[in-house]
């Protein structure tokens, strides 16, 4: 399965994606710009991204940790989640996400 990731200098990147993976493993593992500092804990909002409003309504409910943290970050939207929070699954194939400031590794 394919996600498609558009990166902070504005590059779209499809990156290839196991069932059950966490889409901030992925783009991790594909090397894009991402902190993901603490591993998918779900505790420090370093793996924002944006979902495409499209996509966004396919997601599962936010939980309140996650709403918490994205509440935390500068650049948040309505359609703000935590990568770590997004597990793929076959409804999700071409999932497309952007890259936020905030997840920037510095």
């Amino acid at each position: 399965m394919k996600i498609v990731v558009t990166d902070q200098a504005g590059e779209v990147h499809e990156l290839e994606g196991l069932d059950g993976w966490r889409a901030m493993e992925v783009i991790r593992d594909w090397g894009l710009n991402i902190k993901a500092e603490c591993g998918g804990a779900c505790s420090c909002a370093t793996c924002h991204v944006w979902v495409e409003e499209a996509w966004y309504g396919k997601l599962p409910a936010a939980s309140d940790d996650e709403e918490d943290l994205i509440y935390s970050t500068l650049d948040q939207k309505p359609t703000s989640r935590l990568s770590c929070q997004i597990l793929l699954s076959e409804e999700l194939d071409g999932l497309q996400l952007t890259l936020t400031p905030s997840a920037a590794q510095t």
